[in-house]
């Protein structure tokens, strides 16, 4: 892994030198010259840049550059964290994009195996499928959420870029994904066949409207996630203070704070990127909102509580609720208040399909059995189970 990653530039490491006390940057180590890469040891949070866009559909030879939202986030303070956050530095580009997309597997893969949770910082959003091939060495097959305003499906005959990524992810062996979800998709920016495509797949697709309308939708979506991506366009322009942003509509900055806050607080999500980051040393405002996201990313983290384990009767309230020809079967845990719906497997399938069979959900989805409507994700994760 080591061989890998670059320094944090002099620039970040002086910047961090001249901060108060009690910021991030000073408790933070950092990848440099003179100290080498940080010990890993009791670390939870590993930070880590990746200087690669040139299967940007858009590339022009721009160079990426995440300074700036460096200097953004150790000049924060931390919250009542107890856990270890070390910064790795960089991945630059390879003589291929297929060399960063082996340098990216081989670092998060050997974080995930070290039961460290990779923050990254990345160039154009193909390098995703670097992210979700590090996986391949898990038992279970993988979730994966991306917040983003276009699916980025693809064609997966044609080459990859950052805008067919999840085509790729999809057809490509081994298959390791069992269920993708698009949170804030904006469907003018998404083809008719594409959308037409995601439900025929049984993913999941939440577009943008619904999720600002109620930001607590997104709670049992992340809940259900093992890797999280966001694509920064799926910011609103004004949010960011670019010149040449992508849309004036999307997240606003308390909405994607409370999304990364989410993707924290879940217990399985085990890593965490924020794509599409160009050079964003013309916009403090872009760059100390993706600090910002982080942070809540990192303070949700520290704020996990264990209640998946239902074993124990005493640690949850059942309700079975009789919808049709079925008997759908809930549980609210006492701990935490979170719902969950039972999952009946088909018992011919993969067994690398037999995860979790306990669904995350919400209270109002509960509400709506008693009145006789079978949740929507219930449904398509059991078809998922039968094809």
């Amino acid at each position: 892994m080591i061989e890998f990653l670059s320094p944090v530039s002099v620039e970040v490491i002086a910047h961090c030198e001249l901060l108060p006390n009690g910021v991030i940057g000073k408790s933070t180590e950092l990848h440099s010259d003179k100290s080498g890469i940080p010990n890993l040891t009791n670390v939870k949070f590993a930070f880590f840049g990746i200087k690669e866009n040139r299967n940007d559909v858009d590339f022009k030879g721009d160079e990426v550059n995440f300074d700036q939202i460096r200097k953004q986030f150790y000049s924060l303070y931390p919250g009542n964290w107890f856990h270890k956050l070390v910064d790795l530095g960089d991945i630059e580009r390879g003589e291929t994009v297929d060399d960063t997309y082996f340098a990216v597997k081989n670092v998060v893969e050997t974080l995930l195996k070290k039961k460290i949770i990779p923050i990254i910082l990345g160039g154009s959003q193909d390098l995703v499928y670097a992210q979700y091939r590090a996986y391949d060495f898990f038992e279970n097959m993988v979730n994966l959420v991306n917040v983003d305003s276009r699916f980025d499906l693809g064609d997966a005959e044609h080459p990859i870029n950052n805008k067919s990524y999840v085509g790729k992810i999809i057809v490509n062996k081994p298959y390791n994904l069992f269920n993708f979800s698009a949170l804030g998709y904006q469907s003018y920016f998404n083809a008719p066949a594409e959308i037409a495509l995601m439900d025929k797949l049984y993913f999941d697709a939440y577009r943008l409207g619904s999720i600002a309308n109620n930001i607590v939708l997104s709670e049992p979506i992340m809940r259900n996630a093992d890797l999280v991506s966001v694509d920064l366009s799926a910011i609103k322009n004004a949010e960011l203070g670019l010149k040449n942003g992508s849309s004036p509509n999307g997240f606003d900055g308390r909405e994607i704070c409370a999304i990364a806050r989410y993707a924290g607080i879940s217990n399985k999500v085990s890593s965490f990127g924020f794509y599409e980051i160009g050079n964003l040393n013309t916009s403090q405002t872009a760059a100390m909102l993706v600090a910002q996201a982080f942070w809540y990313f990192i303070e949700g983290v520290n704020f996990r509580i264990e209640d998946e384990d239902f074993k124990d009767e005493k640690s949850y309230i059942a309700y079975h609720v009789p919808v049709d020809d079925e008997v759908l079967n809930f549980k609210k845990s006492n701990k935490t208040g979170r719902w969950w719906i039972e999952l009946p497997f088909i018992s011919n399938v993969d067994t690398k399909i037999k995860r979790n069979t306990l669904l995350p959900c919400t209270y109002e989805e509960y509400i709506g059995a008693t009145n006789q409507e079978i949740p929507e994700r219930w449904l398509k994760s059991r078809r998922k189970n039968e094809v």
